[in-house]
């Protein structure tokens, strides 16, 4: 079993042993993930570069935790829609190698729509 069927398994069994499943709809799922995105901002929020670098040499943890959480809703979420999340993301990239071309958008941070 892959990494990522074997961590999505157990996700599935946190939950279904609580039976939360009843709480994770797609709506709700959506709302956790943006939840915890924010929760993961907190930690650079108003700090400058040279902080951010030192805040994170101390904080990993915690860090590394909010992202966990971010992905195991996202892992779930894709699960419950039957959306094979290696696809998606590979079909997405696809799509921003088109939006996105290297002679373009190479060193630049500019919307495709913009370049």
């Amino acid at each position: 079993m892959d990494n990522i069927k074997y961590v999505l398994e157990k996700i599935k069994k946190f939950r279904d042993e609580r039976d939360w499943m009843q709480f994770h709809d797609p709506k709700n799922m959506a709302i956790s993930i943006t939840i915890e995105a924010a929760e993961l901002l907190e930690h650079f929020q108003w700090k400058t570069k040279e902080e951010v670098q030192a805040y994170i040499k101390e904080n990993r943890e915690e860090i590394s935790d909010e992202i966990a959480d971010i992905a195991m809703y996202l892992f779930e979420l894709a699960d419950n829609l039957g959306v094979d999340l290696i696809q998606a993301m590979d079909k997405k990239l696809k799509k921003n190698e088109m939006k996105y071309p290297i002679e373009k958008a190479k060193s630049k941070h500019i919307k495709y729509n913009r370049l």
